[in-house]
């Protein structure tokens, strides 16, 4: 386990490109049991989850995060309990949590099991990409921290904003573009079909996912190019930094057989935003659909 050294980049990249993975998982009863008055001491396993924990102002009970939790900059510093789905139960008990909140899809199982048979309170907030799902990390993590109200007062201005991120998307008028959501962090580059983070943010953004029937994500290859004709390639700018930038991206030789590419000179047909905040559906998530509207439907 890594303490108070900040992970290597190539860590950085692996954790936000398995981000994009989720499932759907049943929802943990919480009971709070922490002793006297002491703040209890939490780990949070999921980097929307802790975007939450800075966003309440309860980082003082942080005691460690996963590899994915990449924002705010302080959560780099944080001691590391290891990637989401490969945790170590010794890791984790040696920072004495008091709690651990984390995404469904956290594990593996044996080790969840074996926390709170060590009397370490889990809570396994449900992966549906969609509002629900921030709104139950926030409430979640304001159970956990004892920080109920502040939590209340975070959804309330968080569903102000969603509503008007939503509404603005819905009066947009004119033609729906046709995105491809690629990940491209590190190996062979994937294309995200439906039941996806990535599939969500595109259409939450107003726009159209081109690849349906199919979950999850696929190899990407020239004839799945081809026949998605994609108008727009969206993609994260870890992918881009691991390309060596825009021009090196585009020269991939399946994208050549895109509408994308062949009107790449107008700046336009290639959106790229921060991993975590495009698909890890935290606390940022209403603005970043809203820049992604922005840029998705330019002026």
């Amino acid at each position: 386990m890594n303490t108070r050294s900040a992970p290597t980049r190539r860590t950085l990249l692996q954790g936000t490109a398995l981000l994009a993975a989720g499932s759907l998982a049943p929802l943990t009863a919480f009971t709070q049991t922490t002793p006297g008055s002491r703040a209890p001491r939490l780990v949070t396993v999921g980097g929307g989850i802790t975007e939450v924990v800075y966003a309440l102002n309860a980082q003082g009970q942080l005691v460690g995060t996963d590899t994915t939790s990449l924002y705010p900059p302080a959560a780099l510093q944080t001691p590391k309990v290891g990637y989401m789905r490969q945790l170590s139960a010794e890791g984790l008990l040696a920072l004495r949590p008091d709690a651990v909140i984390a995404g469904a899809d956290a594990g593996p199982p044996l080790v969840i099991d074996q926390l709170r048979s060590a009397g370490v309170n889990v809570e396994l907030v449900p992966v549906s990409h969609d509002w629900d799902e921030v709104r139950r990390k926030v409430q979640a993590v304001g159970r956990a921290a004892l920080k109920e109200g502040a939590a209340r007062d975070l959804l309330e201005r968080l569903d102000t904003q969603w509503a008007a991120t939503q509404a603005k998307v819905r009066a947009r008028s004119g033609s729906t573009p046709r995105v491809l959501f690629i990940l491209s962090h590190s190996g062979s580059p994937m294309v995200s079909g439906e039941k996806t983070a990535a599939h969500a943010m595109i259409g939450y953004a107003g726009a159209r996912n081109v690849l349906g029937g199919f979950a999850g994500y696929r190899p990407m290859t020239a004839e799945a190019m081809a026949a998605a004709a994609p108008e727009i390639i969206l993609t994260t700018t870890q992918s881009i930094e691991a390309h060596g930038g825009v021009d090196a991206f585009w020269k991939r030789p399946e994208l050549e057989l895109t509408p994308a590419w062949k009107h790449r000179a107008s700046g336009r047909t290639l959106v790229h935003l921060d991993a975590l905040a495009l698909i890890g559906f935290g606390p940022r998530t209403p603005q970043v659909v809203a820049d992604l509207h922005e840029r998705l439907f330019p002026a």
